[in-house]
């Protein structure tokens, strides 16, 4: 279905910052280099959730055989792909039309199957999709109506279902490190991609995901080190970047 011929919360001036960097999604030094040195940390959090939530053995070399994942907000799929070898069937969908084929490419050339769609969350939920997982990353802080986008995110979720999603926190500290410092010190994204005023603190999100009808059941931050140039997952610093996991009843 295409992500025109249903209401969404989709912000078309958001999708056309991200269409014109799509081209770039798997370039580690280029636009997206934040997304590469955060994605190990990502991941990490991630499959530790599914693992647990799910009963799944860490050890094996496909523990998300018989999980159906979705990667809303996929991009390049960074995140749809290590799902996938994880074992999960997955679906990529994401509202910039330009990033679907640029994902598709290099899953063929990674020997990968994914399902990857131009599409949005309340689209996929008109047409009944269910899932097991929503991997939902770095999305929410740019969308037009966070409640209406997670609520179709909870009526895409089968019952025990889980959803990851991170975002940024909405302080002075967070106006000086995920704007200022990423677009004009070290200019790893254009000027403009992210808005403050659409950032969200810990607590609203929690409300927010609440009031979708979903429980919310842990949440971490995401630090980045400038000293190591690294990332890593904290209990109490939420300050920037930070993730939380909540459940379907």
């Amino acid at each position: 279905m295409s992500a025109t011929q249903t209401k969404s919360t989709v912000d078309d001036t958001e999708i056309a910052k991200f269409e014109a960097m799509a081209a770039e999604w798997w370039d580690p030094t280029g636009k997206f280099k934040p997304l590469h040195l955060m994605n190990p940390v990502r991941l990490g959090y991630i499959v530790d959730q599914i693992n647990t939530e799910f009963n799944r053995d860490a050890t094996s070399l496909r523990p998300f055989e018989g999980l159906r994942i979705l990667d809303i907000g996929c991009g390049g799929g960074l995140l749809s792909e290590p799902m996938a070898r994880l074992g999960a069937a997955v679906v990529g969908a994401d509202a910039a039309e330009r990033n679907i084929p640029v994902a598709q490419i290099h899953a063929e050339q990674s020997g990968l199957e994914i399902d990857y769609r131009h599409t949005t969350a309340e689209a996929l939920a008109e047409a009944g999709e269910q899932f097991d997982v929503i991997l939902n990353m770095e999305v929410v802080e740019h969308v037009a109506d966070p409640l209406a986008y997670l609520t179709a995110c909870q009526q895409l979720l089968k019952p025990g279902g889980l959803m990851v999603m991170s975002t940024i926190n909405r302080n002075p500290k967070s106006y000086i490190m995920a704007i200022f410092g990423a677009e004009v010190v070290m200019r790893w994204l254009p000027r403009g991609t992210h808005e403050w005023d659409k950032f969200i603190t810990p607590d609203e999100l929690f409300a927010l995901i609440e009031q979708a009808g979903l429980k919310p059941v842990d949440r971490k931050g995401f630090v980045f080190n400038p000293v190591k140039w690294s990332w890593s997952i904290s209990d109490r610093d939420l300050s920037v970047n930070y993730v939380t996991a909540s459940v379907k009843p």
